[in-house]
């Protein structure tokens, strides 16, 4: 992967449930780590092509590979929040994560 392309920063987040002083437990998200991304929404042609998998998938976000990184977890750019929905490691060689993701709107 070329760093050029890794033009976006993120911050990759993961649930984590609290307990207030009323012993009330809430879900928050904790801050794991922030890197470098390259983020593209997926075209109508792969979108379609994903249905088969995934209605829902709309971006794909690219990064350095790192371990840990599961569905139940979210990633903030900005403003924006994205679901991911799937971490792939497209060519087995641990070098770059896939993650297909959801933003929410």
């Amino acid at each position: 992967m070329k760093i050029g392309k890794l033009r976006h920063r993120i911050t990759l987040q993961a649930p984590a449930l609290t307990q207030d002083s009323l012993g009330v437990v809430s879900e928050t998200w904790s801050d794991t780590a922030t890197v470098y991304a390259q983020i593209e929404a997926i075209s109508g042609r792969e979108f379609f092509d994903a249905a088969r998998v995934s209605a829902e998938v709309t971006h794909r976000i690219r990064i350095r590979h790192r371990p840990g990184i599961v569905p139940a977890m979210r990633v903030l750019e900005g403003a924006r929040t994205f679901d991911i929905r799937a971490a792939l490691d497209v060519d087995g060689r641990k070098r770059e994560l896939t993650l297909m993701c959801v933003e929410r709107v």
